[in-house]
């Protein structure tokens, strides 16, 4: 008896000893907005949780008796309880209030488990809504411009920014860092056509913020990225009950509506909650075009919630123009040349051109110039996710997308006579030895002065729908190990993506002027017959010169692992994927469709599809791999070094099919090495960072564009591999009450260290540009700002510098520097009474403060342009601009 007594005891006692105790609850602010990433932790032990989106928490632990808890996230004062475990679940319901130490933002992109950004071993920038708010955007590239390490260019207006990251060659358009909305891109593989991920939707006030990851695991998650992920992530409604409007005006003719409604759906008891968001607007700016810019975008999702999980649909639609502007004639020093007006000359684009149609073999074709770039359509979403235990978690998300989008380009001065020149001069370089000429400017009827001056231009309208499908999914096991723990991920990635690549041109007479009117030129030639040689403005009817179909498909795995073990954090991930592409290229051939004799041939002669492809496959399997560790040498510091090899499958449209194959080489993937080591530094009043880089591409395939025979067309097809060291730094320092100093510096040294070029016009290849800088890639960009903000009244003053770049890999033409101001005030009031948290905030900005009309680029469809020429082609930045807001939050 005594033994079997003590035998219980015993059992008893070992029971007692490993007795779980089942720990959860919710953290939110003194507002009651949940906090989404809190660090819920039983110091000195490896037991703990983060937040989720909704701020919950649940974990279990082993632990017994008196232990302390505490929750810890960035602005807010740590918070730490006593709590009692004896095996008896415990809820609490905390509130942290602001204040303590200065931590960074929680991480959610490229990442399985909630972290903040000071435990990432890699880059990261973020802005939460209320700052991109205040910005007033003209365009992506002002929200992204201030993140280290980025060259983002906006001088074409609200779309299509061109966007860089440090030390990789592209043409601008997220080659390298595609743009997502709540994990998933908005099309899933880039360079079917050469529509920028921006045309597809546009940011609106329904966001919590952005977040930007540079490197390291980018490259393994989801769709994956070698350089980086732009990620916005949509407010939902159980964030909390929320109306917002935002109203915009800026000063030529803008005029934008944002709102925000978001809350449950139903009763007390009700797990569904529903956001909706978007805006309506109209612009007759930035640059006055005698065109608008107007339209519309909805985005809304419903979420409901369950035991362990939830479930949210996300839909769009949009149905928005945007004016589009590219380089134009500049004289010699660079800047804006007098039009007739002796007004200085913005852009070249023509309201005149509106509703423009020409008869081609294939019937009335009616050119969409006036849409500017016109996306119209939308995606749904879905994102479930389920928890079968605390350390067993499913994560997926299916995404179907389609878009009609059409990208109408104006080209200010590319023709036989593409420089501002007298009408007269014209006239006798078009027809020599004629025996007089009749010119007028389109619906008038008086002759225009011979003294005038007039430029060729070229119109090109990009048809480019595209539609998508994708699909993710990931299971996320944690194991605890003595002092840490393992977050093993295997996830897959599915998609397929369809687009047309059809362009149309046609080339236009006009006068050189702001908005300029269209000229319609007959002369006497010198055999005296009478000649058209423009009518409404055109001269050359060229029609179409591109007609390609093409698919892609993507397949791929991944598996990771995020390790904690008390002051080291480790990721170590694999990834590997196969694409499969098919490329039809239309036929084109030309046909006389007018009978007037009178007619030059390039207005009677328009290309037309004759129905014929010829088509070819194309396939590629690569992996990448990612390793990073953090060590936390101190509460203040952390240092933290990644490695990565990713891949880039290079864009189908530059293989040209032939019958037996694919021009030029085997299609096969770009090989990316990154590598980074740095610090990272969070206290009270200062937090920042400081890392060196390097960046290495191999077998690149890049495309070169220009004009033969007055058509846009693939001149150049490179092999390249690049190289870059760099050093880069941020910091944000709270120098005194409410106000802060930050600022970001990122030093880059790059080269071309392998180039073999083929000319396509020829099919001859030579070795060119090794040696030379990166086309458009500075060596050193830069922010500073200081930010006052005290909860009523806040200020902003903030300079956004770019430094020298050469225009194109040949280096002849060297930009000047560029450094953009932003100045900006607002004062929030309190609306409603002491009970309501209702507020207004009115405020202004100013883009561009001290008006900088310095050039962001050259001309990329002209590889030999000279830089001491008499006229240069170039995009000017876009030009100082105000803007009023009034922000009702209700």
């Amino acid at each position: 008896m005594k033994k079997a007594i003590f035998t219980l005891l015993c059992l008893l006692t070992v029971s007692a000893m490993v007795a779980q105790t089942e720990i959860s609850g919710t953290v939110k602010d003194g507002s009651g907005v949940p906090v989404t990433g809190a660090n819920v932790l039983i110091l000195n032990s490896s037991s703990g949780s983060t937040s989720d989106f909704d701020g919950n928490f649940s974990f279990t632990t082993s632990l017994s008796g008196t232990q302390k808890l505490q929750v810890s996230f960035l602005g807010y004062e740590t918070y730490i309880q006593d709590i009692e475990l004896n095996g008896a679940a415990i809820t609490l319901q905390i509130v942290l209030q602001e204040g303590g130490t200065s931590l960074d933002e929680v991480v959610l992109t490229a990442s399985a488990t909630f972290r903040s950004q000071k435990d990432t071993p890699m880059s990261i920038s973020s802005l939460k809504q209320r700052e991109i708010t205040k910005l007033s955007a003209n365009s992506q590239a002002d929200i992204i411009r201030s993140i280290p390490g980025i060259t983002a260019e906006g001088g074409g207006g609200e779309t299509a920014s061109n966007v860089f990251v440090r030390g990789l060659p592209s043409g601008g358009q997220y080659v390298f860092n595609p743009l997502q909305y709540d994990g998933m891109p908005l099309m899933s593989t880039f360079g079917l056509n050469s529509s920028a991920h921006d045309v597809y939707a546009r940011p609106d006030i329904g966001f919590k913020g952005v977040e930007f990851v540079r490197g390291g695991a980018a490259v393994l998650y989801g769709a994956g990225s070698v350089a980086g992920i732009i990620n916005y992530t949509s407010k939902t409604g159980d964030s909390n009950d929320e109306n917002i409007i935002n109203v915009e005006w800026a000063d030529k003719g803008r005029l934008k509506t944002d709102f925000y409604t978001g809350g449950k759906l139903g009763g007390e008891d009700s797990n569904t909650y529903y956001a909706f968001t978007g805006f309506v607007r109209k612009d007759d700016g930035p640059i006055e075009t005698g065109l608008p810019t107007k339209g519309v975008q909805f985005r809304a999702n419903i979420k409901q919630k369950f035991e362990n999980g939830s479930f949210t649909v996300h839909g769009q639609f949009i149905n928005d123009n945007a004016q589009f502007f590219l380089p134009l004639p500049l004289d010699g020093d660079r800047k804006r040349i007098a039009g007739n007006d002796g007004e200085p000359v913005s852009q070249l684009l023509s309201g005149e051109l509106a509703q423009t149609s020409f008869l081609t073999p294939g019937g009335v074709y009616e050119s969409p110039i006036e849409d500017g770039v016109h996306t119209q359509g939308g995606y749904l979403m879905g994102d479930f996710n389920y928890n079968f235990s605390e350390d067993l978690k499913f994560k997926s998300k299916v995404r179907y997308a389609n878009y009609k989008h059409n990208f109408a380009l104006y080209v200010g001065g590319n023709g036989a006579n593409n420089n501002p020149i007298t009408l007269n001069d014209y006239v006798a370089n078009v027809a020599p030895g004629n025996q007089g000429f009749t010119a007028m400017y389109q619906g008038t009827t008086s002759d225009i002065n011979g003294s005038d001056l007039v430029v060729d231009n070229l119109h090109i309208d990009r048809l480019r729908p595209m539609t998508d499908y994708s699909g993710e999914a990931s299971l996320t096991k944690t194991l605890h190990v003595e002092n840490g723990t393992h977050n093993i991920t295997g996830g897959v990635f599915l998609a397929r993506t369809e687009a047309e690549d059809v362009n149309y041109q046609y080339r236009v007479l006009s006068e050189f002027n702001n908005n300029p009117k269209l000229v319609n030129l007959s002369y006497t030639d010198a055999g005296g017959n009478n000649v058209v040689f423009s009518d409404g403005g055109l001269y050359n009817r060229i029609g179409m010169t591109s007609n390609k179909f093409l698919s892609q498909n993507k397949t791929a795995f991944y598996l990771t692992d995020e390790m904690v073990f008390d002051k080291w954090r480790f990721d170590v991930g694999f990834r590997i994927e196969n694409t499969e592409g098919t490329f039809s290229n239309g036929n084109i051939v030309e046909s006389q469709v007018y009978e007037n004799t009178d007619l030059t041939p390039e207005l009677a002669n328009v290309r037309f599809a004759d129905g014929s492809f010829t088509r070819a496959n194309v396939s590629a399997t690569d992996w990448a791999l990612s390793l990073a560790g953090l060590y936390k040498l101190s509460d203040a510091v952390n240092l933290y070094a990644n490695f990565s090899k990713g891949f880039f499958f290079p864009q189908i449209r530059g293989f040209s099919p032939i019958s037996t194959g694919v021009t030029g080489s085997k299609y096969d993937s770009e090989k990316i090495i990154q590598v980074e080591a740095g610090a990272k530094v969070g206290t009270e009043k200062f937090k920042g960072s400081f890392a060196g880089y390097y960046v290495g591409l191999s077998d690149r395939i890049k495309i070169d564009q220009g004009f033969v025979n007055g058509t846009l067309v693939d001149l150049t097809r490179s092999e390249q591999s690049t190289r870059t060291i760099g050093l880069e730094s941020t910091f944000d320092w709270a120098f005194a009450e409410n106000f802060n100093l930050r600022g970001s510096a990122t030093y880059q040294n790059h080269e071309i260290s392998k180039n073999v070029s083929t000319d396509l016009t020829n099919n001859t290849s030579s070795t060119q540009n090794e040696g030379n800088k990166l086309a458009r890639q500075p060596n050193f960009l830069g922010s500073l700002g200081a930010y006052y903000d005290d909860g009523a009244f806040d200020a902003l003053l903030s300079f956004n510098h770019t430094g020298s770049k050469f225009a194109a890999d040949n280096n002849t033409v060297e930009l000047d520097a560029i450094t953009i101001a932003r100045l900006g005030a607002g004062y929030q009031f309190g609306m409603g009474g002491e009970d309501s948290d209702d507020t207004l905030r009115l405020g202004f900005s100013i883009f561009n403060l001290f008006d900088d009309k310095g050039v962001t680029e050259g001309d990329p469809r002209n590889v030999n342009q000279a830089g001491d020429a008499e006229f240069f082609f170039g995009r000017p930045i876009l030009p100082r601009r105000f803007f009023l807001t009034a922000t009702f939050n209700f």
